[in-house]
Order: C-alpha cells, then sequence, then structure tokens
C-alpha cells in the first residue's frame, strides 16, 4: 500500500474482555502532534484493511501505543485483537486530526472529557509537559460502565506523578476524575454519566474549581457520540465556541470521526 509503513508489535496488554492496547516500533520518520490520530491496520485477502486510531503514546516516545475495543465480528478488530509480539502491521505514513490542544485558545484550564477508548488521545496529551506550562490546572473526566474499564489508571495514578521529568506539574496540576455508571465504585458522583456532571456542576464542586466558564475553561472532548453530541450542546448553551479547522475556539472535538 502506498503511503504506509510497516511497524512491529512490542508489547501486548489486555484490560479485560473487551479492551486492550498495544505497542509497536516507531519509524524515526513518523511524526505526529500530541491527539492526532493514524490509519492502522494489516492485510486481509490480498488487500490493505485499515482503520483509525488514536495515538495513546506522546510524541516525544520511542514506541507508538494504541488503545482498542474488542469487537467480536468487526473487519479489522476480530484479528488485531489476536496479535503476539513480533508480528507486524500497516499504518499511514501521515497522521492526522483536529484533537489537538492547538486548536484552542489561551485559558486557565482545560477539561479532557473521554468515554471508553476516547481516553486515548488524552493519555498522549498528559503526558505532554507543555500541556502543564500552558495551564493552570488539567482535568482529565474517564467515563466507563465498569472498573475494569479504567483503562491506564494505575499509570495516571502512580506513574506519572513519579515521572522524574514532569512528576511535580502532574501532582500539582492533573486532576483525574474516573466515572463509573454500571455498578458501585467511590462516591455517588463517581457513578455518573459526564454530561450529568456538567448540566449541575458536580463536576466542577467536586474538584473545587468554579462553575464552567468559556473565559477561563477550554474542553476537548473524546469518545461515543451520543457523549459528544450532549455535551456540545451543554458548551454551547453556555456560550461556548467550538474550534474548527480554520479558527481556534473554546472546544475542540475531532472532527474526522463525526458520524454523518
Amino acid at each position: 500500500m502506498r503511503s504506509s509503513i510497516t511497524e512491529t508489535v512490542t508489547s501486548i496488554h489486555h484490560w479485560n474482555n473487551t479492551l486492550f492496547s498495544f505497542k509497536t516500533t516507531r519509524s524515526p520518520s513518523f511524526t505526529f502532534e500530541n491527539g492526532q490520530f493514524v490509519m492502522i491496520g494489516m492485510e486481509v485477502d490480498g488487500k490493505p484493511l485499515m482503520r483509525a486510531y488514536s495515538i495513546a503514546s506522546v510524541n516525544y516516545e520511542d514506541e507508538l501505543e494504541f488503545f482498542s475495543i474488542k469487537v467480536p465480528h468487526g473487519a479489522l478488530t476480530s484479528r488485531l485483537q489476536h496479535i503476539k509480539v513480533g508480528d507486524q502491521l500497516m499504518l499511514s505514513t501521515r497522521t492526522a486530526g483536529t484533537l489537538v490542544p492547538g486548536y484552542l485558545t489561551p485559558a486557565k484550564h482545560l477539561y479532557l472529557l473521554a468515554t471508553g477508548t476516547g481516553l486515548a488521545p488524552f493519555m498522549s496529551i498528559i503526558k505532554d509537559p507543555d500541556i502543564y506550562e500552558q495551564y493552570e490546572k488539567v482535568i482529565l473526566v474517564h467515563g466507563v460502565r465498569y472498573i475494569s474499564e479504567l483503562a491506564y489508571q494505575d499509570i495516571i495514578c502512580n506513574e506519572l506523578p513519579n515521572n522524574e521529568y514532569f512528576g511535580e506539574w502532574v501532582k500539582n496540576k492533573l486532576i483525574y476524575y474516573p466515572t463509573v455508571t454500571r455498578e458501585a465504585y467511590s462516591t455517588a458522583a463517581h457513578q455518573k454519566r459526564i454530561t450529568h456532571l456538567l448540566i449541575n456542576n458536580e463536576l466542577t464542586q467536586e474538584i473545587g474549581l468554579p462553575a464552567l466558564n468559556p473565559t477561563s475553561d477550554r474542553v476537548m472532548l473524546c469518545g461515543n457520540q451520543a457523549m459528544i453530541d450532549d455535551t456540545m450542546t451543554i458548551l454551547n448553551d453556555l456560550g461556548f465556541v467550538k474550534a474548527t479547522s480554520r479558527k481556534q475556539g473554546d472546544y475542540v472535538i475531532e472532527h474526522a470521526f463525526i458520524e454523518k
């Protein structure tokens, strides 16, 4: 396939029976902005089968990391979930995407709102030291159905705060807020949908910050389409302006994944 490279799988982690992540080698010529996605896949019946995957690794790391669901009959994921270390995957040489911090105008607080595997691009962003220089607080909200779906929780809570280069920034600026909707978890507030937390200002009250305001806050959204649509409505009603590929704004989504 033209405009593609081949990378080798270096590690695989199965979080539960529906989610897994994997890492591959990274060509020295492969560059990307944190938050972007790439087409990834394998050859099936002599033809390339490619799907878009957000990059979960930060742009200075030597390997590329991806976070995926397991779809039993999915054209690609039914095969991808069975990869082994040493297997080879195809990646497009060009990355793309609008879900990058550069599309936001400057502000005090950055809210990263994710459901499910929508966490992937935000894992890239919260490992970027530059983001902590730009914002006083970075709030990562991860909404899932079950506790076992809280992937990367140990990395967020334990590894990043102890990073030798930017750990102190993480300790002082990153607020991690997981919420689980289908089983008991932590407090009652941590068992609600993201949209509910926003409508009632429960999120900001819980973390001790002022109510969402376009003057001081910026928002990035990634996850299921219903969450994105409902959250955009909430933000629009509050006076937030959505960024486009041509103009910065108060919140940003990945336009390439919008359901037509």
